[in-house]
């Protein structure tokens, strides 16, 4: 397990992203608060392994994550999210948490459930928890959100996803490492060691523990990409268990675990994304 980092620590960093942002002057304020976080990169990606069943091939995965819904992140923007989410026309729906920056304090949750049940894809909707989700006493709030918008919540357990001809993958989730319980051990449990194997880990650091469990592919979130960067520096604040893996893709252990750290959509402590905009994220199955 990483190690964790102290409130005081993080926040201390959190300081200096924030003091950092005004160094850049007026425009750069403006461009960071105004700007960058409303608009929105589409990263397309094929991920290519032999364990995956031909029948998959040409299997589309959406991936978002980190909305923080009432802090920088309203409803009118996760309406837009959810119609452009549909045009990919997905077979499947990744969730990896923080849906509500603060579940409890948010009072528009009404409007969540029926924009989540618009999202669309034949194969399910899948979800885990983020530690946003369990702050706040925001526990069964979220649960209640994402299970009522049509999602299935993972928690530290798998769903077979099985195609017409029999041929199958398996979708594993764990809960969140700062807040929750994770256990991939529990949520591992049953699923046959040569199936292909996708886990949703709100933490990206929990790969270097995935990856001694035959997983091929781990998608998370949580880093925000940093949320700021600065050239030639690189991310000035990464939270706890996203110290090592900030964004993009990695290649992990002997198997190789493929990690893909998806930067987000909202904000949270800072309302400011600079050099690290919001992220939608298409993956394509493909055995070679």
């Amino acid at each position: 397990m990483p190690k964790k980092v102290s409130r005081r620590t993080f926040l201390k960093r959190t300081i200096g992203s924030f003091l950092s942002i005004f160094g850049l002057g007026t425009g750069g304020y403006y461009y960071a608060r105004e700007i960058e976080p409303k608009l929105l990169d589409v990263n397309h990606h094929q991920i290519v392994n032999p364990s995956i069943p031909p029948s998959f091939n040409n299997f589309k995965i959406v991936q978002f994550s980190d909305t923080h819904l009432g802090f920088q992140y309203d409803s009118h923007q996760l309406k837009t999210l959810v119609k452009k989410i549909n045009k990919y026309n997905p077979d499947i729906i990744f969730f990896t948490g923080d849906l509500m920056d603060a579940p409890n304090q948010y009072h528009e949750a009404n409007t969540i459930i029926p924009l989540l049940k618009e999202l669309k894809a034949p194969f399910g909707k899948f979800a885990v928890y983020g530690n946003h989700d369990h702050g706040g006493y925001g526990t069964d709030i979220y649960k209640s959100i994402i299970e009522d918008g049509g999602f299935q919540l993972l928690l530290n357990s798998h769903q077979q996803i099985k195609l017409i001809d029999g041929s199958r993958i398996y979708v594993i989730g764990i809960d969140d490492a700062m807040l929750g319980t994770p256990n991939i051990e529990t949520a591992i449990n049953g699923v046959p060691a040569d199936s292909y194997k996708i886990l949703l880990s709100h933490a990206p650091d929990l790969a270097d523990e995935a990856a001694t469990y035959n997983i091929h592919l781990q998608l998370s979130g949580h880093s925000h990409g940093g949320q700021v960067k600065i050239p030639f520096v690189g991310a000035l604040v990464t939270p706890p268990f996203a110290d090592n893996y900030h964004e993009g893709f990695y290649k992990i252990g002997n198997t190789p675990l493929t990690l893909y750290v998806n930067r987000g959509l909202g904000t949270t402590r800072l309302p400011f994304r600079f050099l690290s905009r919001p992220e939608l994220t298409v993956f394509t199955l493909s055995q070679k």
